[in-house]
């Protein structure tokens, strides 16, 4: 990260299910991935461009970016100056709790826009941020929830019905899973499609078709996830490195630190100030 550069990407012991990042990047360009939850950003300062399967965004001050779960996409700066954004990563029964409180929508929700200029949305988006690091958990909670019931009530929908897999599509997934079990020793591509019963340029169309990115860079962002896991539990970050499949600790850093925006060392320094802040039961 550039010495100009700085984030704090945390978690409130007030508000499980629910990571924060507050940042302002210049240089620092987030690679191809994906998260396991939403992300709800507003931005504050200059521009950021955000890269989804359907096109590219510019996100000025005052815009929220919506990314639904499990959607590749990537972001950089669209000006010299960079961008600052605060960030909220809810997790899916987060959101999920909220639309069936306040709408129809049963299952996952998927938000029907990515790019919106709502500068009331970005407002209690930054709220939550500054309620969260006041240690004011009751209204960091509550205006994350009128927030998230903000953005439902007019971007939110239910999620598609599903259709019947192609062969590609099944093959796409048990590699994927296949991937997930072998972390720290996948399978060579060839290995891979002759498991799942395909050929490896067929097996590269479908992973693509049905994850946005190809194998490899799935795998680095499972390894990413995994360690993210490790680091929350209070294991060293060269541990976690070779556990995952990294050859070593500046391995690790480095994509750790792409994807999630931060180094693991000072993610999992975060993340032990919230467990010591957190309420003991006897």
């Amino acid at each position: 990260m550039a010495p100009e550069e700085r984030a704090r990407h945390w978690q409130h012991p007030g508000m499980p299910g629910v990571d924060l990042l507050r940042a302002h990047y210049i240089r620092h360009t987030f690679p191809r991935h994906a998260h396991d939850g939403y992300v709800i950003a507003a931005v504050t300062r200059g521009i950021e461009v955000v890269g989804l399967p359907k096109g590219v965004e510019r996100a000025g001050a005052g815009s929220v970016v919506l990314i639904n779960p499990e959607t590749p996409h990537t972001a950089h700066a669209g000006t010299g100056e960079g961008w600052s954004y605060h960030v909220l990563y809810p997790a899916v029964d987060v959101i999920t709790e909220v639309a069936q409180e306040i709408s129809a929508i049963r299952g996952t929700p998927s938000f029907t826009a990515s790019l919106l200029d709502d500068p009331e949305a970005a407002r209690l988006i930054a709220d939550v941020h500054r309620a969260a690091e006041y240690d004011n958990a009751l209204a960091a909670d509550s205006t994350l929830r009128f927030a998230v019931a903000r953005l439902l009530r007019s971007w939110g929908a239910a999620p598609a019905s599903r259709r019947p897999a192609a062969a590609g599509t099944l093959a796409a997934h048990r590699a994927r899973d296949l991937l997930a079990g072998r972390l720290a020793g996948p399978p060579s591509l060839d290995e891979l499609a002759a498991e799942v019963g395909t050929s490896p340029f067929s097996l590269l169309r479908a992973f693509r078709q049905a994850y946005g990115l190809p194998p490899h860079a799935w795998l680095t962002g499972e390894r990413v996830r995994a360690a993210r896991r490790m680091l929350e539990d209070g294991i060293p970050p060269a541990e976690a490195a070779t556990a995952v499949g990294f050859s070593d600790q500046p391995h690790l850093n480095r994509h750790f630190t792409r994807i999630v925006g931060v180094p693991p060392g000072a993610y999992q320094r975060e993340r032990k100030n919230v467990q010591d802040q957190a309420p003991h039961t006897p």
